[in-house]
């Protein structure tokens, strides 16, 4: 395990095309739950107050009032008022017959042509993580990203008892854990799409995106090209052996964040998100340095109240997905209702 951590220091270059993507799909995450909430609600629609109740699940600005954001799309949530109790009118709101549409086809997708899919992401994020367990609040954290539903502790977790059981942390919190492992699934994005260097003799190398502003010295591209010579180890793999002084362990960071983010259905995550992992995933402190180290393969974009890590190849040089997954789809059905 040769020692070198080249300090490669990158400046922040924005990338506007990443920037609108991040930007638009802000509001789709809000507009997308919201839209199963009322959905899923026996009666088909809901009370403004019912709905603030999941507002921390929206990832809306705080100083964005909830009703505000619903009668912006009225394509997608239609508004009426019924009394409550004491008899005062109360906005409500229901799905409008385009959205209820987009809304079952969704729900066919997510359990029933999507289903396996989307069991198995499940799977390798807690297969990724050291003790195949993570609490139930970072899952909810990554719910969305992951293409997972509202109800996906019945739908999924419950659902699959051979698969999944329920533990109390040693902090009192619930978690999920992954109680067989299969071995089928331990193979990461980049071993299956066999991204190889020179020949099939060579470790595998991450695709690399080069945009404008990068301006890497002599030294530096030396380095990269070195670097992605190094073996490649499995995310699913134990790496204790490795020294996290060492590129080969930079490697392996990397890859980790790699698969992470290719599990993600719009191939992108907050960086909150991403930190809250570092234990689970057993990495050291300063982890996230990589990103700064290899903005050719992440890219940080600064949209919003958060930071989102996106992965460049992901995406091509419209902001459009390279792989479109079928929630994908779903979700620019949405998305094109907003513009309306």
């Amino acid at each position: 395990q040769k020692r070198s951590l080249v300090n490669v220091k990158i400046p922040w270059v924005r990338n506007p095309v990443l920037d609108s993507v991040v930007s638009r799909d802000v509001e789709l995450k809000a507009a997308s739950t919201i839209v199963s909430l009322i959905g899923s609600h026996p009666n088909s629609y809901l009370p403004i107050h019912r709905i603030i109740k999941f507002r921390g699940q929206f990832g809306l600005p705080s100083d964005l009032k909830l009703s505000t954001f619903l009668r912006r799309y009225p394509s997608i949530f239609e508004e009426f008022y019924r009394p409550d109790s004491a008899g005062t009118p109360v906005p409500c709101y229901k799905l409008s017959s385009p959205a209820s549409e987009i809304y079952v086809e969704e729900q066919h997708l997510l359990f029933q042509d999507c289903y396996v899919d989307i069991l198995n992401r499940l799977q390798k994020l807690l297969m990724l993580t050291k003790q195949k367990l993570l609490p139930l609040q970072t899952i909810d954290q990554l719910r969305f990203d992951l293409g997972l539903p509202l109800d996906y502790m019945d739908k999924f977790v419950n659902a699959r008892p051979d698969l999944f059981g329920l533990v109390e942390l040693p902090d009192g919190r619930e978690g999920v854990k992954l109680l067989y492992r299969d071995d089928s699934l331990a193979v990461s994005h980049l071993e299956s799409k066999r991204w190889r260097s020179d020949d099939e003799e060579q470790p595998l190398a991450f695709p690399i995106v080069f945009t404008r502003g990068f301006g890497l010295k002599k030294k530096s591209m030396e380095w990269l090209h070195d670097w992605q010579k190094l073996i490649y180890t499995s995310p699913y793999a134990d790496a204790s052996h490795l020294d996290p002084r060492t590129d080969v362990s930079e490697k392996r960071i990397v890859g980790v964040f790699h698969e992470l983010v290719q599990l993600t259905i719009l191939k992108k995550m907050e960086r909150k998100n991403v930190s809250n992992l570092r234990r689970p995933l057993g990495l050291p402190y300063k982890f996230s340095k990589v990103f700064g180290r290899h903005p050719w393969i992440f890219y940080i974009s600064m949209k919003g109240d958060t930071q989102t890590v996106v992965l460049r190849e992901g995406y091509d040089d419209r902001g459009k997905l390279i792989e479109n997954h079928p929630l994908a789809g779903i979700r620019n059905k949405y998305a094109s209702m907003m513009t309306r």
